[in-house]
């Protein structure tokens, strides 16, 4: 049975409302915490008992001793909001303009904006690499880390223990899954240069916005034990619901038209957005036509992986040939790109 009008929006406003309101549950994950920590076992009355509270306060100060969901994400605002993003507002919108009142002052008239147009761009390049170039890419760790804590950190309070990945299959999966999640970016940001502007808009907030929900979802899905194939597929088969509870990340982050503020943005509303994922009622019902939108980038990712592969495997084993072990049978390829062959 098609999808009508009707049914699409649907799933796009029940995503639009998982998106939002489940930020909601922040308040509720941290009284869930604080009455954990408040939570006190009676006094022991045999040595056996006490030996078990000695050990039960040991895993009790351990516990406390980890990072706690609330602080992470106050951490992330403060250094994303009060530190990145603070410093290149006022950078931009009050140091700026009181060395060009200054400039005015001293030199007045056409002096001063010949003086200022060498001063300016000088000042503005040596922020830039001395200050944003550095906080930007050390933001980017520091980030990552506290996302993967916030997540596995609300993983394991709404769904108990993740399951365990295969180390060699993780570093597999995550290597495939960001070099994707790039390539897609990249084609998301082309569509919006269509020449018909509308369209192109259109076409690049909707990558933007499936984009986003992959980057909330995925540490639920990993932690679920999804490969990368039944990530992207679940995303293709139920765009509207993904295309709606990404919706509002890719218009905050499009506001401004630069991309470190816009990235800035983006940090302090993510780790929302992970807790939104955990707690998010995900569509049963698929799509009657699936969005194949990451059918391209699968497609080159597979080949450039499958390049790497053979290209590290003749290095190797110092053959001419590629793909061909020494004893002349064909070497068995073995990649990520098993992972996505469902998708394409």
């Amino acid at each position: 049975m098609a999808d009508n009008f009707h049914d699409i929006l649907y799933e796009i406003i029940n995503g639009l409302q998982d998106g939002i309101l489940g930020t909601l549950k922040i308040q509720k994950l941290g009284k869930a915490e604080s009455e954990e920590t408040l939570r006190k076992d009676p006094e022991p009355m045999t040595t056996l008992a006490r030996r078990r509270a000695e050990r039960k306060k040991d895993e009790v100060q351990h516990k406390k001793k980890e990072p706690k969901i609330i602080q992470r994400i106050v951490l992330c605002c403060a250094w994303n909001g009060g530190i990145s993003l603070m410093s290149i507002l006022l950078f931009n919108h009050l140091l700026l303009p009181v060395v060009q009142l200054i400039i005015a002052g001293i030199f007045g008239g056409s002096g001063s904006n010949s003086v200022w147009n060498w001063i300016g761009p000088i000042l503005s390049w040596t922020f830039s690499a001395l200050w944003i170039l550095p906080i930007f890419v050390l933001s980017k760790v520091v980030n990552s880390l506290w996302y993967q804590d916030i997540a596995d950190a609300a993983y394991f309070q709404y769904r108990g223990k993740p399951k365990q990945f295969n180390i060699s299959s993780l570093i597999a999966d995550i290597s495939f899954s960001v070099l994707l999640q790039a390539l897609f970016l990249i084609q998301g940001t082309l569509f919006m240069f269509l020449p018909i502007p509308a369209v192109g808009q259109i076409i690049g907030h909707i990558h933007m916005a499936l984009l986003y929900s992959l980057y909330a979802f995925e540490y639920k899905w990993l932690n679920m034990g999804w490969e990368v194939h039944k990530r992207l597929s679940h995303i293709e088969n139920c765009w509207p619901y993904f295309f709606g509870f990404g919706l509002p990340m890719a218009v905050l982050t499009s506001l401004h038209p630069s991309v470190v503020i816009s990235g800035c943005i983006f940090s302090i509303l993510f780790p929302v957005f992970i807790i939104s994922a955990n707690e998010a009622s995900e569509p049963k019902r698929i799509c009657s036509f699936p969005l194949k939108v990451f059918a391209p980038v699968v497609a080159l990712s597979n080949a450039i992986f499958r390049r790497a592969t053979v290209g590290s495997t003749n290095i190797s084993s110092g053959q001419s040939k590629p793909g061909v072990p020494p004893t002349g049978k064909p070497r068995k390829r073995v990649g990520i790109s098993q992972y996505s062959q469902e998708c394409s």
